[in-house]
């Protein structure tokens, strides 16, 4: 979309009055917006055009805020201002790396403030505003907050994103992005934290559509105008679905680059030009070094589960990236905790950002998942699994987490042998057959996952009926991410929790969590958070089996005993 179509499009809100369609749930009244996006077909892709790309620079530095300017040396790379976010961390990761330095002293200015208010948001109160926040528990912080989105008209998206929405059936814009939705198309950098399932992913992508509309066209040798970090590829590869479906009613083009996959297709989409990259930060790295691609163009820039990008160590890979992306960029910096870390480095990347928070930056599980902690002893764990399926298997999905690769494997190869339908995913898998689990898993044709913490950010699987922690995990912050595999975008869920004596030094946060949630909490483990006992245990699993065929190996090819029915 180019200028002319973003300014045609601003006028949506006041010509719409009037009409009942997408009406959202109480407490709001009736969407007093019309029915007037029927889903169109996409368009084809554009083909890329060729042309001078000389004129955007070599490279990045990296990111300062205030009339500091930027600072040099063993310091750090961000700069000092009053008000903002300053750079404090230091550099010396970034000196023995091998990408040029980028010279930044010639930019050519961009458009990013997209954002005129609709004149219904414009009316609203300041008390409307609070109450309206308040029910939704949005808590914002910043200068010059813009005010919420009730509806998807008030967010004046161009008819190409109006159409998408249309199609994909939404009633009404989740909390985040309500509230993220002006704060990104204003063009300022931004800080959303919430909770996973809670719909970040558009409310990142939408405005990133509308930033690609308005900037000139790729030329021949132009790298990307809106970079996507994540942590995971399984993160990454959800990300490129959503970001090809939504692009494709404005010829967008995107592409997902992630290591444990071949590089030849992704380097031909580089090289043919696409104007959104998902990658993880390793394989983006590759790709730069090796000069496939170049980011003198991010002028969007969004790190996706922050802090589990700093939990998995990505942040020398992080701050390299950082580096050769031009410091006047729009960045959106999302995470589902606010941990110490996470927000040094985004005092260091950002510059007098807003931020919105949706429930608490504190531990919190979602109040829509019913949470059981059992406390068990390690050889109780498999014969309870074995009931728990019996009881709760009819076809729907069950996701069942391990701490380690092998007991997720050797717990898998049993199940199958005892009959059930069960797959392992980890990351030892070869990217062939994570592929193949996921699928399967998905469709329903294999409906008991195994897996280790791999897949427990980012996974986006519709109707998940249960959650097992066969393993209690590291920290209580994957557990929150582990059981938010269930109910998810308001659906209802259960996470069962296999607690041991070993686990005791987590018995007293947790409780804390689940009273949080209006749980009930086991008596055994509130006995245990008192005493702060610890203790150990065995395993208890038969273990037979090896080799593999096709795209499975290991647990996923042992045969299945006799099929359970269900």
């Amino acid at each position: 979309m180019r200028r002319a179509e973003l300014n045609q499009s601003i006028v949506l809100c006041s010509d719409l009055a009037g009409a009942p369609v997408l009406a959202p749930s109480a407490p709001l009244a009736a969407n007093p917006y019309a029915a007037a996006y029927t889903p169109a077909p996409a368009p084809a892709p554009a083909a890329p055009v060729g042309g001078d790309f000389s004129r955007f620079g070599q490279g990045g530095r990296g990111r300062g805020g205030g009339s500091g300017g930027f600072g040099r040396g063993r310091g750090g790379g961000g700069g000092g201002g009053p008000g903002g976010y300053r750079g404090s961390g230091g550099r010396d990761g970034l000196d023995t790396l091998s990408l040029p330095k980028p010279d930044f002293r010639s930019l050519i200015p961009f458009e990013k403030n997209f954002y005129v208010e609709c004149p219904a948001v414009q009316a609203m109160s300041e008390v409307e505003v609070a109450q309206y926040r308040g029910l939704r528990d949005i808590t914002v912080e910043g200068r010059d907050v813009p005010k919420p989105v009730r509806y998807f008209q008030e967010a004046n998206f161009p008819d190409y994103c109006m159409q998408a929405i249309a199609k994909s059936g939404f009633v009404e814009p989740t909390p985040i992005q309500s509230q993220g939705w002006p704060m990104a198309l204003k063009g300022r950098d931004m800080i959303g934290i919430a909770q996973t399932g809670s719909g970040k992913t558009l409310s990142y992508l939408l405005p990133g559509l509308v930033h690609v509309g308005a900037q000139p066209r790729l030329e021949q040798g132009d790298g990307p105008i809106v970079l996507i970090l994540a942590p995971t590829r399984e993160l990454a590869v959800q990300i490129q679905e959503e970001s090809a479906k939504f692009g494709s009613y404005s010829r967008t083009r995107s592409t997902c680059i992630y290591g444990g996959a071949p590089k030849g297709p992704q380097i031909r989409d580089l090289r043919r030009g696409v104007e959104i990259v998902i990658a993880t930060p390793g394989r983006l790295i590759d790709m730069l070094e090796a000069g496939h691609t170049n980011l003198r163009r991010v002028t969007y820039l969004v790190l996706d589960e922050a802090d589990r990008m700093l939990d998995m160590g990505f942040e020398p890979q992080i701050r390299k990236i950082l580096a050769q992306i031009r410091p006047d960029r729009q960045t959106l910096y999302w995470s589902a905790t606010w941990p110490r870390e996470v927000e040094s480095l985004a005092r260091q990347f950002l510059q007098n950002p807003y931020k919105v928070i949706i429930g608490s930056p504190d531990l919190k599980a979602n109040h829509s998942i019913h949470q059981i902690v059992e406390v068990i002893s390690e050889h109780e764990k498999y014969p309870r699994l074995s009931k728990l399926l019996s009881d709760l298997m009819d076809g729907s999905r069950i996701l069942i987490f391990f701490q380690t690769k092998k007991d997720c494997d050797k717990v898998t190869r049993q199940l199958r042998m005892d009959g059930w339908p069960a797959l392992s995913i980890h990351g030892d898998k070869a990217q062939a057959e994570r592929d193949y689990v996921l699928t399967e898993f998905k469709s329903g044709k294999s409906p008991i996952m195994a897996a280790t913490d791999v897949a427990a950010r980012g996974l986006d699987v519709k109707d998940i009926k249960c959650v097992v922690n066969f393993d209690f995990p590291t920290t209580l912050e994957d557990y929150i991410h582990r059981i938010g595999r269930t109910g998810r975008a308001g659906a209802s869920g259960t996470a069962f929790t296999f607690f041991t004596h070993s686990n005791a030094k987590f018995s007293r946060n947790l409780v804390k969590i689940l009273r949080e949630a209006g749980q009930v909490v086991n008596p055994a483990l509130e006995s245990m958070a008192k005493s702060g006992n610890f203790g150990g245990g065995g395993s208890n699993f038969r273990s037979r089996g090896r080799g593999g065929f096709g795209n499975r190996s290991g647990s996923n090819s042992m045969p299945m005993g006799g099929r359970r029915p269900y």
